[in-house]
C-alpha cells in the first residue's frame, strides 16, 4: 500500500439527510461552513445530504421519490406530449 496519500486530518462531521431528518455522526475529512449542536452538547461541522440508507429506496425497500429540484415535474411536462402520443391508440390497431 503506498504511503502519505491519506489524509490525517479526521474528524467527528454530522451527516443530515434533509429528505427525512435523519442524522448520523462520523469521522470525515469534508469541509463544510455550517454546524450543528449533536445530542452530547458539543457543536460538531454539519453536512447536509440529500438521500441516505433512511431514505435511499434501495434500503427501505420502498419506492420514494426525492425530487427537491422539481426535476421530475420538469421532466414530465418536456415529454408530455410524447407520452401522451405513445399511450392513445393508433388506428392500424383497430384493423
Amino acid at each position: 500500500m503506498k504511503e502519505k496519500i491519506h489524509p490525517k486530518d479526521y474528524r467527528f462531521v454530522v451527516f443530515k439527510d434533509v429528505s427525512n431528518d435523519y442524522s448520523f455522526i462520523t469521522r470525515s475529512t469534508i469541509k463544510t461552513r455550517e454546524t450543528i449542536k449533536w445530542e452530547d452538547g458539543k457543536e460538531y461541522p454539519l453536512v447536509k445530504v440529500e438521500i441516505s440508507h433512511k431514505s435511499h429506496p434501495f434500503y427501505t425497500g420502498k419506492m420514494k421519490l426525492v425530487d427537491s429540484a422539481g426535476r421530475v415535474d420538469k421532466f414530465k411536462s418536456r415529454y408530455k406530449k410524447h407520452l401522451e402520443q405513445k399511450q392513445a391508440p393508433r388506428e392500424d390497431d383497430n384493423q
